[in-house]
C-alpha cells in the first residue's frame, strides 16, 4: 500500500488524469504572500491563469524586534500555561529565540508549563521541538481552547499566547477577563502590501468580471483586500459579484471567512483548514460547473479558456468571447448583432461576426457551431440536433 501524501500537502502526489484541465482557463487570483507560489502552482497545474496581489506583507519573525521583547520577557517571568495555536507559528517562534541565542531558554521554560495546543499540526510541532502537550483542541480552533481553560479557571495565572498574524482570535481578551494576566506573542505581524497599486486593481479586475474566482487564507488578508476595494472605489460592485455567485470567494477555513460573511458574501470553504483541501475544493467546483452536453462532447467555458471532451480549444480572444455567447445562451439563437456586441472594437458591419464566427467554427468544428438562416448562430447541443 503506497503512503499517503502528508498531511497539509497542497495536492495528492498523483494527479487523476480526469481533473488536469478541470480548471483550464479560470482566472483565480490569490490574495495571500505566504505559501502562495505552492498554492499558485497547484492551481496552474488544474488549467487555472493565476493573477497575484497580496493584500498584507509579513514582518519576518527573525527580523522582528517586538517578538523578542516579549520573548525576552516571558523568559524573565515563565508563565504557568502556554497557548501554541499554529505548528507554523511555534516553528517559528524558536527559529527565532535561535537566531537571537535564546532557544535552549525558551524551550527550557517551556517544560515548566502546562501547554495547550489548537490542534494535530500545533501539537506536532511541540513534538518536533522535544516538548509534550498537555492538552490538544481536537477541534482546531481557538473557541474550544478558551472553553476548557475557563472551564478549569484562569484566574492569577499567567497565560503566554503564542499568535500568528493578527492574533485577533478572542484568547487574550477572554482569559484577560477572566483574571489571567496574559502575555501576547505574535510571531510575524501584517504589514501593508507591497504593491498597493497592484491590489486596487485586482480589485478593480474583479468589479469588471475579469477574475472567476479569488482566494483568502488569512481572515486579516480578507478583510485588507476588501477595504482595498472600497478605497479604490469599486467596493460595491466586488461585493455583488461575490454575494450573488459571479465571482467565487474561496476562504481556507471558516475564521477566514468571516470577514466575508460579515459583508454578505458566502464563500466556498473546505472541510479541512489546509491549502490542499482549498484545492481539491476549487477543482471540485469548477469542474462541477455547467456542462454542455453538444454534439461535439461535453463543452465547459470559462473566464480564460474552453475545454471541449476533455481538451483546451485553441480561441483567439474574440473566438472566446463569440464562444462564451453562445454557451451563455445554451440551444438558443444569438444575432449578428449580439456577435458584433462582444468582438473588440465598435464595428457595426454583419460581415465580422460572419468571419467571427468562421474563425471560431476553424478552431472547434463546423458542427458545434449552426447557423439559423435570417436568425443568427446557435450553438448546437446534443438533443437538439437530429
Amino acid at each position: 500500500m503506497s503512503a499517503a501524501p502528508a498531511d497539509g500537502a497542497v495536492e495528492a502526489a498523483h494527479d487523476a488524469p480526469t481533473l488536469a484541465q478541470s480548471m483550464a482557463g479560470c482566472v483565480v487570483l490569490v490574495t495571500a504572500e505566504r505559501r502562495s507560489a505552492e498554492l499558485s502552482a497547484a492551481l496552474e497545474r488544474r488549467g487555472a491563469v493565476v493573477r497575484h496581489a497580496p493584500s498584507l506583507s509579513m514582518v519576518p519573525h527573525t527580523d522582528d524586534a517586538e517578538l523578542m521583547r516579549a520573548t525576552l520577557e516571558l523568559l524573565a517571568t515563565p508563565p504557568d500555561v502556554v497557548v501554541v495555536t499554529t505548528g507554523i507559528g511555534f516553528r517559528g517562534w524558536v527559529e527565532a529565540a535561535d537566531a537571537h541565542g535564546v532557544a535552549d531558554r525558551l524551550l527550557d521554560v517551556l517544560r515548566d508549563a502546562r501547554l495547550v495546543a489548537r490542534g494535530p499540526k500545533a501539537r506536532g510541532a511541540l513534538q518536533a521541538a522535544g516538548l509534550r502537550a498537555d492538552w490538544v483542541a481536537e477541534s482546531e480552533t481557538s473557541a474550544e481552547i478558551a472553553e476548557a481553560l475557563l472551564a478549569d479557571g484562569v484566574g492569577g495565572l499567567r497565560i503566554a499566547v503564542q499568535h500568528h498574524g493578527a492574533g485577533a482570535d478572542g484568547l487574550d481578551e477572554a482569559f484577560r477577563a477572566a483574571g489571567a494576566d496574559v502575555h501576547s506573542l505574535v510571531v510575524y505581524r501584517w504589514g501593508p502590501p507591497r504593491d498597493p497599486a497592484a491590489v486596487a486593481a485586482s480589485a478593480r479586475a474583479t468589479a469588471d468580471g475579469e477574475v472567476d474566482a479569488v482566494v483568502f487564507t488569512s481572515a486579516p488578508g480578507a478583510a485588507a483586500w476588501l477595504e482595498a476595494g472600497e478605497r479604490a472605489g469599486v467596493g460595491e460592485a466586488v461585493l455583488a459579484r461575490l454575494q450573488h455567485g459571479c465571482t467565487l470567494a474561496a476562504a481556507v477555513g471558516p475564521v477566514t471567512a468571516r470577514p466575508l460573511r460579515d459583508r454578505g458574501v458566502e464563500p466556498l470553504v473546505p472541510d479541512r483548514g489546509r491549502l490542499g483541501s482549498l484545492v481539491r475544493a476549487l477543482v471540485g467546483h469548477f469542474g462541477g460547473l455547467t456542462t454542455l452536453d453538444t454534439v461535439a462532447g461535453p463543452l465547459q467555458v470559462h473566464r480564460g479558456a474552453a475545454v471541449l471532451d476533455g481538451d483546451v480549444l485553441p480561441l483567439s480572444p474574440s473566438g472566446l468571447a463569440v464562444l462564451r455567447l453562445l454557451a451563455a445562451r445554451p440551444g438558443g439563437v444569438v444575432t449578428r448583432r449580439e456577435v458584433l456586441e462582444v468582438l473588440p472594437g465598435d464595428s457595426s458591419d454583419p460581415h465580422t461576426a460572419e468571419v467571427a464566427v468562421a474563425r471560431l467554427r476553424d478552431a472547434v468544428g463546423r458542427d458545434l457551431v449552426r447557423t439559423v438562416v435570417k436568425r443568427g448562430y446557435r450553438l448546437e447541443l446534443a438533443e437538439v440536433r437530429g
